[in-house]
C-alpha cells in the first residue's frame, strides 16, 4: 500500500508562483509514475501533469511552459512547479502513483494510489 500526500496549495496573486510537493510513503518508489490531476469546481478532474520513473514527461497544452514537474527519488517526492499562474489554474489539485513498466499517465483510472488533494486558489 502506498499512501501520498500532497502539500504546497495556497493563494496567490496573479502571474505568481507555487510549488506543489507529493510525497509517497509505504512501499519503494521503484518504477513509479506519479501524475498530476486538478479539479476546479463544478468540472470534471483534468490531467494537469505526469512523470514516468524514467523521469519523461508529459503536460497538458494549458501549462505547458509555465508549469514544470520533477521527482527526487531519494526523497519518494515529486514535485510541481507552477509559474506565471492564472485565475483558471484555481482547483484542488491531486497526486495519481501507479508502480508499472507501461505508462497511461493522462488516463486517471490507470492510477491505483491518489492523495487527498491541496487546494490552489489564484486572484485576479
Amino acid at each position: 500500500q502506498v499512501q501520498l500526500v500532497e502539500s504546497g496549495g495556497g493563494l496567490v496573486q496573479a502571474g505568481g508562483s507555487l510549488r506543489l510537493s507529493c510525497a509517497a510513503s509505504g512501499r519503494t518508489f521503484t518504477r513509479f509514475a506519479v501524475g498530476w490531476f486538478r479539479q476546479a469546481p463544478g468540472k470534471e478532474r483534468e490531467f494537469v501533469a505526469g512523470i514516468k520513473w524514467t523521469t519523461s514527461t508529459d503536460y497538458a497544452d494549458s501549462v505547458k511552459g509555465r508549469f514544470t514537474i520533477s521527482r527526487d527519488n531519494a526523497k519518494n517526492t515529486v514535485y510541481l512547479q507552477m509559474n506565471s499562474l492564472k485565475p483558471e489554474d484555481t482547483a484542488v489539485y491531486y497526486c495519481a502513483g501507479r508502480s508499472s513498466y507501461d505508462y497511461d499517465l493522462r488516463r486517471s483510472a490507470w492510477y491505483d494510489y491518489w492523495g487527498q488533494g491541496t487546494e490552489v486558489t489564484v486572484s485576479s
